[in-house]
């Protein structure tokens, strides 16, 4: 354990993601009986809070099986990542946490789940605070390097920044949801199954309606065939009913009725080419 853990858990009390923060309850994703019992406790909750963020680590994945964060685009800092180490969140058991043992000497690279330029706003501290929060392992995901260069990997890492450019968004004040796909078929690599899946889901206003809007990054949008290992990365637009399917979660109320994409269907549905095929 760091020291650097040491003097960031002793700092500040987390209050976590606000479910609150757009004007209109978005409470967090509920879990379901299966994944309830697999998931870590942190003071008797499976919901560990971080700043500006919360998320539900899974025991037998030991990855966050959702993350959920705040982004207030009118208060961001410029804060650099120089000096951070990833590090494990000392909080918690060590044995149900992946860390540096699962990427070094291979082509995993550690994928931020809530992006670190999401969650640095606020008063100064509070942003450092969250700079440092962002680095725990527990909001860390495996991602093969050459996703990276895929060309898809563009989009993905960049949906809330197209959010803010074609949406009015209300008071620029946004919560996402993310966090990898678990299925049964994933590859073990040193003891933890690597996803081939991940998905994210927006919630902002426009003109005072909530609205939600939930995307999937695979390689196939059908679960009936398996995906091609060296297939490329596909971004999709999918419906909350879908993704509530695939993740073992439960969505808010008002994060379903917030969704109008519900009558298309995957079959019919084309991979994203750009950001401009966005349906916010």
């Amino acid at each position: 354990m760091s020291t650097r853990s040491h003097q960031i858990l002793a700092s500040v009390h987390r209050t976590g993601c606000d479910p609150d923060f757009l004007g209109t309850s978005v409470a967090l994703p509920l879990l379901d009986t299966e994944a309830s019992q697999d998931a870590v406790l942190w003071d008797g909750s499976n919901v560990i809070p971080y700043t500006h963020f919360s998320l539900s680590l899974s025991k037998s994945r030991r990855l966050a099986r959702w993350v959920a964060w705040n982004i207030d685009g009118a208060s961001t800092k410029r804060l650099s990542r120089s000096g951070i180490d990833f590090d494990k969140d000392p909080r918690l058991p060590e044995e149900f946490q992946s860390g540096n043992e699962l990427y070094k000497g291979n082509r995993l690279d550690r994928g931020h789940i809530a992006r670190r330029a999401d969650l640095v706003w606020g008063e100064v501290a509070e942003a450092q605070q969250a700079n440092q929060d962002s680095f725990f392992y527990t909001n860390i995901a495996p991602q093969m390097d050459d996703f990276n260069q895929s060309s898809q990997e563009g989009i993905w890492g960049q949906l809330e920044n197209a959010l803010y450019e074609q949406v009015d968004v209300e008071d620029l004040k946004v919560s996402v949801f993310g966090g990898p796909v678990f299925q049964h078929g994933d590859q073990v690599y040193r003891g933890v199954g690597l996803p081939s899946e991940y998905w994210k889901l927006i919630a902002f206003k426009e003109g005072g309606v909530l609205k939600a809007r939930a995307f999937l990054l695979t390689q196939d949008l059908d679960q009936l065939r398996a995906a091609l290992a060296f297939d490329e990365f596909r971004v999709y637009q999918v419906s909350v009913g879908e993704l509530e399917q695939r993740t073992q979660l439960e969505f808010a109320g008002s994060v379903r009725l917030a969704d109008d994409l519900v009558s298309i269907h995957t079959a019919a549905r084309d991979p994203l080419g750009s950001i401009a095929d966005i349906n916010w």
